[in-house]
């Protein structure tokens, strides 16, 4: 069963092969056995999964049907879930059990989705390899002793392990697509505003998005559909039709116009990982696509613009956990700034601590319009570079990650070296584009991705050239050895 992917699960369940709670009851035995290798999950709710996955078969029974009815997923730890514990991977967050759902976990439960967990991130969503969490590493299951990706390494690495068969993720600057190029999965950042980020704990507001993580692109599909939508609750949420994700993944790539920017193919790129996503290119081609280089110029400018732009923005989020409202609370303060140090201090990790730091610093008096509002005008020439080369082709596609996963701490003296781990990820969130990392090959027994990226709401034709280079081959079907 373990084995199935979410569409496989959907038919199994609509001809009465199993049961929701027979899968559920599975799925938490395989967790249990198998998550002590990974620690991708920080919570696991088994009372909750089998009482919704009861509830599922009853309303099966009953004559209701949908791909997520009675569907396992888990959710990664910044989405708020009711009456669970909801950390963020902090321990800010260690004691916080969320009184509310976010809409995302609430559209998923009407849908009929059963939640296994809450899976492990990096500490408030901050980083490129799932080590910052107050809960300790995860660990990739292609190969144990390096990192999954982050900040949705948990979710990641639960997906790819095969403990579930899909999961809710965010991404702020590469934190879907990263992991799912790390673990040989298929990863879908929507469109900024395209799926509510209300009860989604935030990072960087004008940057994070929710997304689904899973196998396939199909899957994916399945997975979008459920928590897209527009959201009164969200300012930033955009009421748009939600197109049905599905029914366009058939479509013929005949014609297709990719992109391929030649900034991409620079000396910081693995030639091995450059050799892949040639062949990719020239899968595509033989489904019908035709390949032009294009340019983006400011995409040099990306990393430094992102990183004034995200840690502002959480320097200002995070200014709430300050040990008064909720959060951790540190022991017998002096009095109120004692109060305000110490609980910060020993609430946020190092990672955390760097990034308030640095964004604070960028929107101080004196130093705002040299770095904050620099940042935004580069932000908007990133855009610009992605509206003109969109004039001229329909998807834009390239490597995910520069590099394959590394070692369990091989940059944890050197945070810039992470940083720059995000070059071909960040410059989407920074325009608010869809984008989706799949699998394309393997360097070094561990997984290599490519990524598509296209015009704004464009997320089922990304799902469509990725499902139709999924049915042509097989990269996406292999398992991790051990699981």
């Amino acid at each position: 069963m373990h084995q199935m992917t979410l569409a496989e699960i959907a038919r199994g369940l609509a001809d009465k092969k199993f049961s929701s709670e027979e899968l559920t009851k599975v799925l938490l035995a395989r967790i249990t056995q198998l998550d002590p290798q990974l620690n991708s999950f920080i919570s696991l709710t088994e009372e909750l999964a089998l009482e919704q996955a009861k509830a599922a078969d009853a309303r099966r029974a009953n004559g209701e049907s949908g791909a997520l009815l009675g569907a396992p997923i888990a959710h990664k730890d910044l989405f708020c879930t009711q009456g669970i514990r909801t950390s963020c991977g902090s321990k800010m967050l260690d004691n916080f059990k969320a009184p509310y759902d976010a809409t995302v976990v609430a559209k998923l439960a009407a849908a009929g989705a059963v939640t296994l967990g809450k899976t492990n991130m990096d500490e408030f969503a901050m980083g490129s390899a799932n080590e910052s969490s107050w809960y300790g590493a995860v660990k990739n299951p292609w190969n144990l002793e390096h990192v999954p990706g982050g900040s949705s390494g948990g979710s990641a690495a639960a997906v790819a392990a095969r403990l579930l068969p899909a999961a809710t993720a965010t991404d702020t600057g590469g934190s879907i697509r990263q992991p799912a190029a790390f673990t040989n999965l298929t990863g879908l950042k929507p469109t900024y505003g395209r799926v509510s980020r209300w009860g989604m704990i935030a990072y960087a507001s004008s940057l994070d998005q929710g997304g689904p993580l899973a196998r396939t692109a199909e899957d994916c599909a399945i997975l979008l559909q459920g928590m897209a939508g527009f959201d009164q609750n969200d300012s930033t949420s955009i009421d748009e039709p939600v197109p049905d994700y599905s029914a366009s993944l058939g479509d013929s790539l005949q014609g297709l116009r990719i992109g391929v920017p030649k900034e991409y193919f620079s000396a910081g790129l693995d030639p091995r990982i450059g050799e892949l996503i040639q062949n990719s290119i020239k899968e595509l081609q033989k489904l019908g696509a035709v390949i032009k280089e294009i340019s983006l110029p400011n995409m040099q400018h990306a990393i430094p613009a992102y990183y004034v732009i995200a840690p502002a923005e959480a320097s200002s989020n995070l200014s709430r956990f300050d040990g008064v409202r909720f959060g951790h609370r540190c022991e017998q303060p002096k009095d109120l700034i004692d109060l305000y140090k110490r609980s910060r201090g020993e609430g946020f990790g190092p990672e955390v601590q760097r990034r308030i730091m640095v964004g604070a610093y960028a929107l101080s008096a004196g130093y705002y319009d040299a770095y904050y509002l620099k940042a935004q005008k580069i932000r908007r020439l990133v855009k610009n570079d992605f509206m003109a080369a969109f004039n001229e082709v329909d998807i834009i596609l390239g490597p995910t990650t520069p590099n394959p996963a590394w070692k369990l701490g091989a940059k944890n003296s050197d945070p810039v070296a992470a940083y720059l781990e995000d070059v071909y990820t960040i410059t989407a969130n920074l325009a608010g584009l869809p984008g989706l990392s799949m699998p394309a090959g393997f360097v070094d027994g561990l997984p290599v991705g490519v990524q598509l990226l296209a015009p704004y709401f464009q997320e089922g034709r990304l799902l469509n050239v990725a499902h139709q280079y999924q049915l042509n081959t097989d990269w996406h079907t292999r398992t991790p050895t051990g699981f």
